[in-house]
Parts: structure tokens; C-alpha cells; sequence
């Protein structure tokens, strides 16, 4: 009975530990923090500033993104095509969420289903396990992760607890996750090169696919219920 308990007391407290890990630098450094957030401009000086370790600090950053997974991504990732460039900051975008995408999977592998439930709320956890448990999953799991609008930080957090392997995991997040990165980048270059056209074009239609998607994920997510919920065995 002992090292259950002690489990859930790891588990429980693991999240907030990792959060404090993150936020108490910035209560200690708002200052300097907000001097070098306050532009886009003094970001990218504060990144060229890291010199050859730039890219593996912005990486960095992109995996702290889906280990803490309240953080914003998006705007990340079109730092990073700001940054650095369409394709190049497509790369170290994805490497960086594939990192902790790796790191979430394999956390929550540790911990088990109490971490979840202390940190994800009951009714998502058990809808998404459902899901993840059914023999569709892997189609099911790719879905989620190809449908705007879906928490995907969380979904790495719930596939290790799923019979997903490891590989597969990796591989359908990636390509999952890939067409959202590369509109980031683009938004993010065509920001730096002030190519306003090609932005606007851009942002809008990843506007209208965040909103799609959105609108569409009660029913879509019922479908996929539906599918698993018939191809479940007796």
C-alpha cells in the first residue's frame, strides 16, 4: 500500500514542480524579461545574442512550450519563422515539439493515469483515453492531432498512457503537427520580410481553419466516438 500512495504524491506533485521550474525564473527576472519581450525586435537581438546556441535555446523554449502545456505555441513557432526562416524555422520548431512531445509521453509513462488526473480534467482525460483505447486508435489519434483548434500539448500527455507505442506516437505527432508549423513559419517569415500579401493571406486562412475547426470539433469528436464505439470488441 505503501509505494502506491507514495506514486500518487510523486504524480501529484510532479506538474506543479515543473511549472515552479518555469515560472519562478520569471517572477525573479520580470524585469529583464520584459525588457527583452517588450519588441520583436529586441527578441531576435536576445536570440542572435546566444550566438552558434541560438537555435538549441530556441528549441529549448519550443520544448518547455509542450511540457507546460498552458503556454501559447503558435506564437513560438512564428518567432521561430521570424527568427529564423521558413524552412529553418520550420526544423527547429518541430524538433524542439517533438522533444518534449517525447518528454510528455514518456512522463506521464512514469507517473501513470494519478499525474493525469491531477493536471488534466476528468470528463477530457476519460473522452480522449476512450478514444486512445479503441482498435481505431491510431487513426483516431492522428486526427486529433490533424484537427485545428485540438489541445495537442495534452493528447502526449494522454498517449502514454494509451497502448500507443512509442514510434508511432512520434511519428503521427510530427505529421500531425507539421502543417500547422509550417503556416507559423510562413507568417512569421512574411512578417520579417514584410511581405503583407502573402501574411494576410496566410493568417487568414489559418484563421478560418482555427474557426472550421473550432465549430466543427463537438461533432467531429462525436463522430470519432461513434466509430470507436462500433469497432470496440464485445
Amino acid at each position: 500500500m505503501q509505494k502506491p500512495l507514495q506514486k500518487r504524491v510523486i504524480a501529484l506533485a510532479a506538474f506543479p514542480l515543473l511549472v515552479a521550474a518555469v515560472v519562478v525564473p520569471v517572477i525573479i527576472w520580470h524585469n529583464d524579461l520584459w525588457k527583452i519581450f517588450a519588441s520583436v525586435r529586441r527578441v531576435r537581438t536576445w536570440i542572435d545574442g546566444w550566438g552558434p546556441g541560438a537555435p538549441f535555446v530556441f528549441m529549448a523554449v519550443q520544448a518547455v512550450q509542450v511540457i507546460v502545456f498552458a503556454l501559447p505555441g503558435e506564437v513560438v513557432q512564428i518567432a521561430g519563422g521570424y527568427l529564423f526562416g521558413g524552412w529553418l524555422g520550420t526544423l527547429l520548431s518541430l524538433s524542439g515539439i517533438l522533444i518534449g512531445s517525447a518528454i510528455a509521453f514518456f512522463l506521464a509513462r512514469l507517473l501513470g493515469k494519478p499525474f493525469l488526473a491531477a493536471v488534466i480534467p476528468r470528463e477530457q482525460l476519460e473522452r480522449v483515453e476512450k478514444l486512445l483505447a479503441s482498435p481505431s486508435s491510431k487513426v483516431v489519434f492522428f486526427l486529433l492531432f490533424l484537427i485545428p483548434g485540438i489541445p495537442k500539448d495534452i493528447l502526449c500527455y494522454v498517449a502514454g498512457i494509451s497502448p500507443l507505442r512509442f514510434p508511432f506516437f512520434i511519428a503521427a505527432s510530427a505529421l500531425g503537427r507539421l502543417p500547422g508549423i509550417i503556416g507559423s513559419s510562413i507568417i512569421g517569415r512574411a512578417a520579417a520580410a514584410q511581405r503583407w500579401v502573402l501574411l494576410g493571406i496566410v493568417s487568414l486562412a489559418a484563421l478560418l481553419l482555427f474557426v472550421a475547426g473550432f465549430i466543427l470539433r463537438p461533432r467531429i469528436q462525436a463522430w470519432m466516438e461513434k466509430v470507436a464505439a462500433k469497432r470496440r470488441p464485445p
